[in-house]
């Protein structure tokens, strides 16, 4: 018999934090995060990570789990959601994966198999090499002449994931995106997905506003700290925000058009999550536009939940 697992997913900025621990306590579950860049310690304000006040008692896993210069692959995220599945279960709760990080969440609910690959980081290095003398872009549409699948799921600016895509073609001859597949078309989990969702331009109104919520909380201030213990090519340091700030710090941008392009790539990756999770199967969407929505929402996550596993 299969597991039981609430799966709450959403564009950046959406309100998932706040509902889902209300959703929690409702119905006695316990989260775990589906946000690929929360597992890093150190990296808080930019992540928006929960703080343990507004946990509201709800035990939350997978949250600073590893430092910025450790490895997390999707495989080993997969493995631990696994783990912590079984876990919650038998401790008589209901476990209740949360985020945005698509490729993630997918991984967790369909059955994917992956294959590892030690890195290579003299290869990694001439590939980055490569992009910054050619300029941005290069090694995209290297990408797109050897693993046309990956180079158009990937962003022109995810060098990290473009690099990877080239190192496991090069040191196999076989394109990511067949090493990662989904080996059948039934889900692992007996599971209930709900994707929340709101007034376009009222979501970009909330990143923007909470882009400024962030600066003001100390984020360059958190960039300047990594920055003084990493070097700034690491996969989180490139992640959605940082790399802007790194980018300003290395006098490469002005204070304004940091915070404009961070403001403008947000609403850009949220636009790219609405595209991604619009093509999950079984997903039930729920608006949270208004007050009023997001209570509706709540309330109707936890009848759900209670009709499903009663």
């Amino acid at each position: 018999m299969k597991l039981p697992l609430l799966v709450l997913v959403g564009p950046t900025a959406v309100g998932k934090t706040a509902l889902s621990v209300a959703v929690a306590q409702a119905v006695g579950a316990e989260i775990i995060s589906g946000d690929s860049m929360q597992v890093y310690r150190g990296m808080d304000v930019g992540t928006a990570k929960i703080t343990p006040a507004e946990m509201g008692g709800v035990p939350h896993h997978l949250i600073d789990i590893k430092d910025p210069d450790e490895d997390f692959s999707v495989a080993e995220f997969q493995a631990r959601v696994d783990g912590l599945v079984r876990e919650i279960h038998a401790r008589g709760r209901l476990p209740m994966l949360v985020g945005g990080t698509g490729l993630y969440v997918r991984a967790v609910v369909e059955a994917y198999t992956f294959t590892e690959l030690d890195p290579d980081p003299e290869l990694r290095q001439r590939l980055r090499q490569e992009e910054e003398e050619r300029g941005p872009g290069f090694l995209h549409a290297r990408l797109a002449e050897v693993d046309p699948v990956s180079a158009a799921r990937l962003h022109p600016n995810d060098l990290f994931r473009i690099v990877r895509a080239l190192e496991v073609y090069h040191l196999t001859g076989i394109p990511i995106s067949a090493t990662q597949t989904a080996a059948t078309s039934q889900p692992r989990y007996d599971d209930l997905v709900i994707g929340l969702t709101m007034d376009r331009q009222q979501l970009y109104a909330r990143i923007d506003q909470r882009v400024d919520a962030m600066l003001a909380a100390g984020w360059l201030d958190e960039v300047r700290r990594l920055l003084g213990r990493y070097p700034p090519h690491l996969k989180p340091m490139e992640a959605l925000g940082y790399r802007e700030l790194v980018l300003y710090l290395r006098g490469m941008l002005t204070w304004q058009e940091t915070v404009a392009l961070i403001k403008r790539n947000t609403r850009r990756f949220a636009k790219r999550q609405f595209t991604w999770f619009r093509r999950e199967r079984r997903l039930i969407w729920l608006d949270v536009t208004t007050p009023t929505a997001r209570n509706q929402a709540e309330a109707e996550i936890v009848r759900l939940v209670k009709e499903r596993w009663p």
